[in-house]
């Protein structure tokens, strides 16, 4: 088995050579072979899961602000210290001659970056654009399709709110509706979202937008019967995946969508300012570029990329990132993620006055959970755990689930997850202090 010190060395350096500027050879192959060995650890993700001997020197990796307690990496979560280096090298490195280092050397190696992305996650090379976040993403496709006057678009109130105001543009430039449905509560079935998004389909229905995890509550959502059951009533179906995309294992092909998109800054820890877009090879042509693409590139996925001068570090240094996340595996993180929930909720839910707008149940969600205390408000609340504990949380105030939701990540301590938990407990105990 590898030990602390052995793993936390893995850990600590980069592993993956784009352009020049690299580690000695040698040293990146020695590294290499102590993730290998780090990765075949013959554990299961369960019992990895509570190990804190293994998930320190993971904690360690990132070079976080410890004198606060970061439960909002779903905001954006800070990137492993050697994916921050190597970032800082591509940014040099460009700068001694960006014509030809940033051009004409580090954006060829973005197609090593496509491809490994593409790889783990489960898609064909050239179905896959490296944006530069989600929001990006999504909107390609949202103003990307031809829509007239009095087309409908239809998705839920839970939705992030930028998207939300992507579509409203859309109904004040372009006369489109919007139609917003409520979900089933936590625990309703899956066939009951599935029917809740059936029974608002119309014969003017054309384009619906899903989350795959909603940002408010952690809620997955069931994409594959969502995307089959509008498929079969010819309505495209757009993926936002913000907060699914390597929190828990799955693959792309699996959901059998046309389009998907995700940030690589939350739950990959790639470096901000990286996100991912999938288009179904055949969609492609049919998709209109945010930024204007040549008529050659109609049916290339490479046209979503035009955004003009740009850094090429932010997108190469997502191959660290990748790296980190596939030395740890799919299986372990979300164990682990799921670990840290179950900490902080079995603890605060011996209280009748708190409860989760989050399904517990497997396969429902993950790392995220979001929890409301009866007579309090959420807002307050959010205020006071940073004003007196510094701890930071994401207070929701949506009306179908107000509360706080919590996000730690592979990179938070038990300390801190109990910290929070003394915090809300005091004030269960004793209230907010007026």
């Amino acid at each position: 088995m590898l030990s602390r010190r052995r793993f936390l060395s893995a850990l600590s350096l980069p592993t993956v050579a784009l352009g020049a500027g690299c580690l000695d050879p040698a040293a990146v192959a020695r590294n290499g072979a102590l993730l290998r060995e780090a990765a075949q650890d013959p554990r299961s993700p369960e019992q990895l899961a509570g190990d804190e001997d293994f998930w320190r020197p993971v904690q360690q990796a990132f070079s976080c602000d410890r004198s606060m307690v970061n439960l909002n990496a779903g905001g954006a979560s800070p990137a492993p210290s050697w994916a921050q280096q190597k970032l800082v090298e591509h940014l040099n490195y460009a700068n001694q001659a960006p014509p030809y280092h940033m051009w004409q050397l580090q954006e060829p190696n973005r197609e090593i970056v496509r491809a490994r992305l593409a790889r783990e996650f489960g898609c064909d090379t050239a179905e896959l654009a490296i944006t530069r976040n989600a929001s990006e993403s999504l909107m390609i496709c949202q103003f990307g399709f031809d829509l007239r006057a009095g087309d409908e678009v239809l998705t839920s109130n839970q939705d992030y709110p930028r998207m939300l105001n992507a579509f409203r543009q859309r109904v004040r430039r372009d006369g489109v509706v919007l139609r917003e449905i409520s979900l089933p509560g936590p625990e309703a079935a899956d066939s009951e979202v599935v029917a809740a998004f059936a029974a608002a389909i119309t014969d003017k229905t054309r384009l619906l937008l899903c989350c795959h995890m909603i940002n408010l509550t952690g809620r997955i959502l069931p994409v594959h019967a969502i995307v089959a059951m509008a498929r079969a009533r010819s309505v495209p179906v757009i993926v936002d995946g913000a907060h699914a995309l390597a929190h828990f294992p799955f693959q792309l092909r699996e959901l059998d969508c046309d389009y998907y998109a995700s940030s690589l800054h939350k739950w990959l820890s790639a470096p901000i300012g990286a996100g991912l877009l999938y288009v179904r090879r055949d969609k492609i042509p049919g998709l209109w570029p945010m930024m204007a693409a040549g008529e050659q590139q109609r049916d290339d996925i490479r046209k979503f990329e035009e955004i003009g001068t740009h850094p090429a570090g932010n997108f190469l240094a997502v191959a660290e990132a990748l790296t980190f996340h596939q030395t740890l595996g799919g299986e372990r993180k979300a164990a682990r993620l799921r670990l840290l929930r179950d900490r902080w909720t079995s603890r605060l839910l011996a209280n009748d006055r708190v409860s989760l707008h989050t399904s517990l149940q497997p396969g429902r969600a993950c790392g995220i959970a979001n929890f409301a205390v009866r007579d309090l408000d959420a807002t307050k609340l959010g205020d006071h755990l940073w004003d007196k504990h510094r701890i930071l949380v994401t207070p929701i105030a949506h009306a179908d689930c107000a509360g706080i939701r919590v996000s730690p990540a592979i990179f938070t301590t038990l300390e801190e997850l109990d910290r929070f938990g003394d915090a809300v407990e005091q004030v269960l105990q004793h209230g907010l202090p007026s």
